[in-house]
């Protein structure tokens, strides 16, 4: 290509398409189907790009002079191409996995410590009376988690990636409340004895804030905690290609950047199917989130409780309590009115009502509102948000 003048000329179809001028004819390729013929290489205008555009003629040049160099690089291209959908080095299989580890395979460096159920309790206790909201805790740990995506198993808290550029600045993890958080959690850390990531502090502290709130609605329980979480680097960072993470919508924490032709609901089940979730996982976790009072930027839209931060079945039994009516109040919002006194109770949008008018969801809905399933709600909740927060830990068993 770059040893020769090429022109524009016909295909017998009649599409323009670009071949060398004067080749000898021991230079040309052999024809693909006739022996012993010899054709003219064909070339598109993206293939003469590689030698009329000058930044890329620098390139071909240069893999040009240097065989070795293009080998390496094309073969590193090829296996990046092969297996981007592969997630982390962790979870190739074989002899021939190579030992290196690539940036846009998101490396995440290993932790050397345990930690005992009680070192577990101690740093609960740390973490809750450390001067944090409960709220701030689990939307920190939401917001880090939420980024895993099931189609090629990027994101998720393992890394902390969240305290790093470019997800630091995302809108929807609210970096102003990130940072407050992190500069805690970052402090904490560094007044232990033993190392602890900045990744388990994040989703430990969420958890404990959980376990309180199940308390305050009368129900025991401990959320399963897995250690061994570590801190990425800047270093280990593809920051570019994070970009293509940041969220634009979050129906779990009633969230959207702007308006947008697909409705919110579609919004949220295109989010739970990325992360991975059931429709009943996403159901409870919604009704939980929801009465926890974790909505973006503070909202009240569907915490329909009047004890927002327990761990109530109160969204479920107020969408299906047929004493309120469901009105409009203008772009994706509702007022939730008592059908007696016509006085508003709730506010809504259309991520929460749709739990109660589509058959499938409100079917689920109606069985976490049962008042003999307070403890379901609370177990299922739990269940499902461990297995967010562990969704992109490949170096334990699930």
């Amino acid at each position: 290509m770059l040893n020769h003048e090429w022109e524009l000329k016909k295909s017998p179809a009649g599409a323009w398409q670009w071949e060398p001028i004067n080749m000898k004819e021991e230079d040309k390729p052999f024809d693909a189907h006739i022996t012993g013929i010899r054709r003219n290489p064909i070339m598109t205008d993206a293939d003469m790009a590689m030698k009329v555009d000058p930044e890329y003629r620098k390139i071909s040049e240069k893999f040009l002079k240097n065989p070795q160099l293009f080998e390496d690089v094309f073969a590193r291209a090829w296996f990046k191409l092969t297996h981007r959908d592969l997630g982390p080095r962790s979870r190739y299989l074989g002899a021939d996995v190579p030992k290196e580890d690539l940036i846009w395979q998101d490396p995440i460096p290993s932790v050397d410590y345990t930690l005992t159920e009680a070192e577990i309790d101690e740093l609960k206790v740390k973490l809750l009376s450390c001067g944090l909201s409960d709220t701030d805790m689990i939307n920190t740990a939401w917001d880090s988690a939420r980024t895993f995506r099931s189609s090629d198993y990027r994101g998720g808290a393992n890394g902390a990636r969240i305290r790093l550029q470019p997800q630091k600045n995302w809108e929807g993890n609210e970096p102003a409340r990130l940072e407050k958080v992190i500069h805690k959690l970052t402090e904490i850390q560094a007044g232990l004895t033993k190392k602890v990531s900045i990744a388990d502090l994040i989703v430990l502290a969420g958890s404990a804030a959980i376990e309180k709130a199940a308390q305050a609605a009368g129900i025991q329980i401990k959320v399963p905690f897995m250690p061994g979480r570590g801190d990425a680097t800047d270093e280990m960072t593809d920051a570019e290609s994070f970009q293509f993470l940041e969220p634009v919508h979050d129906g779990f924490r009633n969230w959207l950047k702007k308006s947008y032709t697909v409705k919110p609901e579609e919004l949220l089940l295109d989010r739970a199917q990325l992360m991975g979730l059931t429709a009943p996982e996403m159901t409870v976790l919604i009704g939980g989130l929801r009465v926890l009072d974790t909505n973006y930027g503070g909202s009240k839209h569907g915490v329909f409780t009047d004890k927002p931060g327990v761990l109530s079945n109160d969204f479920f039994v107020n969408l299906t309590d047929m004493k309120y009516s469901w009105l409009p109040a203008g772009d994706n919002l509702y007022n939730i009115t008592d059908r007696n006194t016509k006085q508003t109770k709730f506010t809504a949008t259309r991520v929460d009502i749709v739990f109660g008018s589509n058959s499938i969801l409100r079917s689920y809905a109606e069985v976490y509102a049962q008042d003999d399933n307070k403890e379901k709600f609370v177990k299922d909740f739990i269940k499902a948000w461990v297995k967010v927060m562990n969704a992109d830990r490949y170096d334990v068993a699930k």
